[in-house]
């Protein structure tokens, strides 16, 4: 009796232990849709639009991206993995200048960007970094007087 007592112990054991394992493990490294990001991207549409369209999407023309695009790839662009495609520079520079333009949760920008919230979380800071970084140098200056600064602003200000 006792020793059926002590195989039917071991056994429930066994058994928690087997769900515990099962219950830790991870059950998808993605959801299926993320991995088909060349598929469903906003990239794609970008190749297709005219340039009216393209200026309404990103809020620049298409030769002021391709300049920005060229000034950043250096500094955003990351190197495929064996696991997985890394996000291209046109994808990073794309899904930031829609960030900034349409102010957009991160939550939304999952769905037309196809990278998951925490891939934004981490790409649109860094790539806005990048940015004021690569146009800081010709469109900031540092050693204006303050008289020189407030005619600046104002000209600015009246712009639009």
């Amino acid at each position: 009796m006792e020793e059926a007592l002590l195989w039917s112990s071991y056994g429930i054991c066994i058994a928690i232990k087997g769900r515990n394992k099962r219950k830790n493990r991870r059950l998808r490294w993605s959801r299926e849709w993320l991995l088909k990001r060349q598929e469903f991207s906003h990239v794609r549409i970008l190749r297709e639009l005219e340039p009216d369209d393209w200026r309404n999407y990103l809020r620049m023309d298409t030769e002021t991206y391709n300049h920005l695009l060229k000034s950043v790839t250096p500094y955003i662009e990351r190197q495929n993995t064996c696991m997985r495609k890394a996000i291209s520079a046109h994808e990073r520079l794309s899904a930031t200048l829609r960030f900034l333009a349409t102010g957009r949760s991160y939550k939304d920008l999952e769905f037309t960007t196809i990278m998951s919230k925490q891939s934004l979380s981490e790409v649109i800071p860094e790539t806005c970094d990048v940015i004021y970084r690569v146009l800081k140098k010709d469109f900031l200056k540092d050693n204006m007087s303050a008289s020189n600064k407030t005619s600046e602003i104002s000209f600015i200000a009246n712009l639009s």
